[in-house]
């Protein structure tokens, strides 16, 4: 599988694979080492984490089932400034966000202890913050930059303005926001985000790549309208519909990155297999009408 490059000096594997319900999965140490042996001979080598994932459980989790010399294989995403209600932290009494300088230090390093790494590959701010200070967190980013346990930096959920505001604040450049894209969901097209990472030249990371799975058992008229076209488009192309949106990411110019949610192998290798769909600008577009529930003007 091919790299796609965030920046001069980090390339991730152009699928991601996401852990976020690995304390669901229920899975020994050996079958979540079997799953990442698994990832890496289909060439994904990037895994999608956060502090709060399983109750704060997950990056601990995945960092005890893993031996160091498959560690060092890997490269390593993670997320900080949500802080849940949980027993887990019974200091927390109401679910808020917290983007201090104090917050993102500890929890880079929280994250590295929970995990047994050196070093987090990018580091995401999870959530907009409506009480942020960039500069706090820009000083926060630095600090762990020059100290080497973080080595690049981005986002996840933001608007265009809040991605502006938080890169005014930085010398560096953030590398990803990471969005809620699929053929479900498109108002990222809409709200201006795709079209930053495109004057920005900034690969955007696609969390939920297949709506949920809400496709599978559609209800609604929109959604069986682009159920039947995935089919449709599917049979042209001998793929699954989960294939096909995850194809429909892959083809955009802006170099979407999906983020897989399956713990299964079997799926994970069927979201590898999509890269070799090639979609024409026509089915893309026939995905997009069935989902807008409108021709294009």
């Amino acid at each position: 599988m091919e790299q796609i490059k965030l920046n001069n000096e980090l390339s991730i594997s152009r699928l991601v694979q996401g852990v976020w319900r690995l304390a669901d999965w229920d899975y020994s140490k050996k079958l979540v080492e079997e799953l990442v042996e698994g990832c890496l001979e289909l060439g994904i080598d990037t895994f999608d984490h956060a502090d709060i994932y399983g109750d704060y459980a997950c990056e601990e989790l995945f960092g005890k089932a893993l031996p160091s010399s498959l560690k060092q294989k890997l490269k390593i995403v993670t997320k900080c400034g949500i802080k849940l209600v949980s027993d887990k932290r019974p200091d927390h009494y109401v679910k808020h966000y917290d983007t201090s300088f104090e917050h993102i230090v500890w929890s880079a390093e929280n994250s590295l202890k929970a995990m047994g790494i050196e070093a987090i590959d990018v580091l995401l701010i999870h959530r907009p913050d409506p009480f942020i200070n960039p500069n706090e967190v820009a000083r926060a980013f630095s600090q762990l930059k020059a100290q080497g346990k973080v080595k690049h930096f981005g986002v996840s959920n933001f608007l265009p303005s809040q991605f502006k505001a938080l890169q005014a604040a930085l010398d560096f450049k953030l590398v990803t926001n990471q969005i809620e894209i699929s053929a479900i969901a498109l108002h990222e097209f809409d709200n201006g985000s795709i079209d930053l990472c495109q004057e920005l030249n900034m690969h955007p990371m696609a969390w939920s790549p297949l709506g949920g799975g809400s496709i599978f058992n559609a209800q609604t008229h929109r959604m069986m309208t682009l159920k039947n076209v995935l089919h449709k488009i599917g049979d042209n192309h001998g793929a699954t519909i989960d294939q096909v949106m995850y194809a429909w990411l892959l083809a955009h110019p802006a170099g979407i990155i999906p983020v897989i949610g399956s713990g299964k192998l079997a799926r994970i290798k069927a979201a590898a297999d999509a890269v070799e769909i090639k979609l024409s600008r026509q089915e893309w577009f026939e995905i997009w009408v069935a989902s807008k529930g409108q021709s294009v003007p």
